[in-house]
């Protein structure tokens, strides 16, 4: 996951929405949104899955435990033997608390975001782990890439402000293909506002839509799939919570589309 914009608690009826994108290599082996367990005994999750490492970028389960997970952009920092950041997810679902939060931010890991939420509390966290930090998201409308909480990247900013505006939309149908359209944007940034991460201005450059295709050392790298997450209260405690994926195959074209909704009280 490297894109991701969150209202929490802004909107009355609709009090989490979501919106992200994961980019990886178009060779890294992946299954599609479905139910699955981590392990034969472990409550099972929906959301995609890494089949090369294990875990996922983002999932939610029946309780309303959500979670999802981006890298930090550190060139040349990356350990081949550090544990998978996609294993945190599961790992939150599974019954993650606060010390918890605090020990992954802590323990040695290659650089990561982790957005950690109870949708039945309207509650949740960011970690990070450069420098390791814990943060209350509060209620607002928060956004998150390959950096920092809310570090104003250009896409994250222009992520945010599109969320902002899909809020008003008059049903969750017409929210979810706004968000879907924020989603897809291959404008890129200008040079001037641009982040230096250590990459070459190119790369930069390549990086800094929404919607990613680049090729990198021969292989296709970018956009893999878009998910949206809306939860709609239809009563005072109880919410509607209808995720949607669609995936993109290399050529950037829609591959397929898949979505579930589940009933939550809240």
């Amino acid at each position: 996951m490297c894109l991701a914009a969150l209202a929490l608690g802004v909107s009355a009826r609709h009090p989490f929405v979501a919106a992200s994108n994961r980019d990886e290599f178009f060779g890294r082996a992946s299954a599609p949104l479905a139910w699955w367990r981590p392990a034969p005994a472990d409550e099972e999750i929906l959301g995609g899955r890494d089949l090369e490492a294990g875990g996922t970028w983002l999932g939610l389960n029946r309780r309303g435990r959500l979670a999802l997970v981006t890298n930090v952009r550190e060139p040349g920092r990356h350990d081949a033997a550090s544990p998978s950041r996609g294993e945190l997810v599961p790992q939150w679902l599974a019954g993650g608390d606060d010390a918890w939060l605090d020990a992954i931010a802590a323990a040695p890991r290659n650089g990561f975001n982790l957005i950690a939420l109870d949708l039945a509390r309207g509650a949740g966290h960011w970690v990070g782990n450069r420098p390791p930090q814990r943060r209350a998201l509060g209620h607002a409308i928060r956004g998150l890439s390959n950096a920092a909480l809310d570090t104003p990247w250009p896409k994250v900013v222009a992520l945010k402000q599109r969320l902002a505006a899909a809020l008003e939309a008059p049903d969750a149908d017409a929210l979810i293909a706004a968000a879907f359209a924020a989603l897809a944007s291959t404008e890129p940034a200008a040079d001037a506002d641009l982040p230096r991460t250590g990459v070459t201005l190119e790369r930069e450059r390549a990086l800094s839509p929404a919607f990613i295709r680049m090729a990198v050392d021969g292989r296709v790298y970018g956009t893999r799939c878009s998910t949206v997450v809306v939860a709609e209260r239809l009563r005072p405690m109880q919410l509607a919570v209808k995720v949607v994926e669609r995936s993109f195959d290399a050529e950037g074209r829609i591959e397929g589309e898949r979505q579930t909704t589940l009933a939550l009280d809240a």
